[in-house]
């Protein structure tokens, strides 16, 4: 699917840039496309992942205490009741409980790197329970869809790439992506709990989402009896208190188990430079392309095009922010330097700067889970887990895009 993506902006940006050329008289389209691959080379690599790198070691550093000193245990045993009652068709001392909340605690604490095999673990004891070998079960399409719905309650990447794109308080769009996140997920459960018949009424289940939903109301509600100036005040020293606390507490928790808190950083902190490496072919690859699809004049047609149909209805500031959001199901690393090109085209602060990073952070990438989990284990018939991840995407999405005017306006 990536490739067809990444192709696709070279050929529509050349047969776009051509029409320029041939009907409009556009001598210089070719120019700007050719200087745009080199521009968006520089952007990738001397703007982004050099400052990237300094960011990315000071909070895998972090991670690693908080790793250390038991934080994905202790998510997992909160939410371990809850979880119980989403999966039904596990045995209780199944070992595949504890994957699942391992994997979902590391998801939740941002820990990619550890979630991703943790949830494949998961995902082939799950297989080991299904007695139609080649057909999703239940289990499988709640953990997908809970998986998609990308529930994150610490967005390092997000937060460093804003950092890394001049942003004067990379922390302002955390709570506001919390909330975005926190929908995306609730509309995965309601939605695959509806289709499974599950007993969402169960005190349980009762309590923690109707406890998810009143702290929503309640920010929600609160947030909007403040000004402007008043509500980015309190959005960025709620934000950064959060993250401070959560920094602390991973320490306090390292000393309280007697892990050497400096010797965690460290050997956590020497991941940052490698990890960013790893990423710049594909950030450069994908700022070229999206850089030739700008210059050409095909982005300014798809925006003016959205722009226009959704003009019938109202405001239509959130449209520019768009296209990573219509990225994300698509591709995480595609998403990424969307919503880097957007910050870098309209300023990290502006309004589709900020709504293209809770794009980012609002829901996950429904088709490579689905065809990396499923793959691995032979899943052939997805059922609705596809579909769950989408509706999980979309609500995100319109979250994001509510919570982006309530906070940014």
């Amino acid at each position: 699917m990536l490739n067809y993506i990444w192709v696709g902006f070279f050929l529509i940006g050349f047969a776009v840039a051509i029409v320029q050329f041939v009907f409009f008289g556009d001598a210089q389209v070719f120019q700007r496309i050719i200087q745009s691959t080199f521009d968006m080379a520089e952007l990738g690599v001397m703007k982004i992942a050099l400052p990237l790198a300094g960011v990315m070691t000071l909070w895998l550093g972090f991670m690693n205490i908080g790793e250390r000193a038991g934080a994905v245990r202790f998510l997992g045993k909160i939410v371990g009741g809850f979880f119980s009652k989403l999966f039904p068709e596990i045995p209780k001392n199944h070992p595949a409980n504890g994957q699942l909340l391992m994997n979902f605690s590391a998801n939740m604490l941002g820990l990619d790197n550890a979630a991703t095999p943790m949830g494949l673990k998961a995902m082939q004891s799950l297989q080991d329970l299904n007695p139609q070998k080649d057909t999703a079960s239940n289990a499988q399409i709640m953990f997908l869809a809970l998986n998609t719905s990308g529930l994150t309650i610490l967005p390092v990447s997000i937060l460093a790439l804003r950092a890394t794109a001049g942003a004067a308080n990379p922390t302002d769009v955390f709570v506001p992506l919390m909330i975005a996140t926190a929908v995306s997920t609730l509309t995965a459960i309601l939605y695959v709990g509806f289709r499974q018949r599950l007993n969402l009424w169960n005190k349980t289940v009762v309590g923690w989402i109707g406890g998810i939903l009143a702290a929503i109301g309640l920010i929600i509600f609160g947030f909007m009896q403040l000004n402007k100036e008043e509500m980015e005040t309190v959005s960025s020293v709620a934000s950064n208190l959060i993250l401070l606390l959560v920094i602390v507490g991973f320490m306090a928790g390292a000393l309280y188990k007697k892990v050497n808190v400096y010797d965690a950083f460290i050997d956590g902190a020497k991941d940052g430079f490698s990890t960013t490496l790893k990423i710049i072919p594909f950030m450069v690859g994908m700022l070229v392309a999206i850089g030739v699809f700008r210059a050409s004049g095909a982005m300014d047609l798809l925006m003016d095009g959205l722009r226009g149909f959704f003009g019938l209805f109202g405001d239509t500031r959130f449209v520019d922010a768009l296209p990573t959001a219509l990225m994300k199901p698509l591709s995480g690393s595609g998403a990424k330097a969307m919503m880097v090109e957007t910050m870098t085209t309209f300023g990290a602060d502006s309004f589709a700067g900020r709504l293209s990073c809770l794009f980012q952070g609002a829901a996950d990438t429904t088709f490579y889970i689905v065809a990396l989990y499923f793959g691995l284990v032979g899943i052939k018939k997805t059922r609705y887990a596809v579909s769950a991840g989408l509706i999980a995407d979309a609500a995100g999405v319109v979250a994001a895009i509510f919570v982006g005017y309530l906070f940014f306006k």
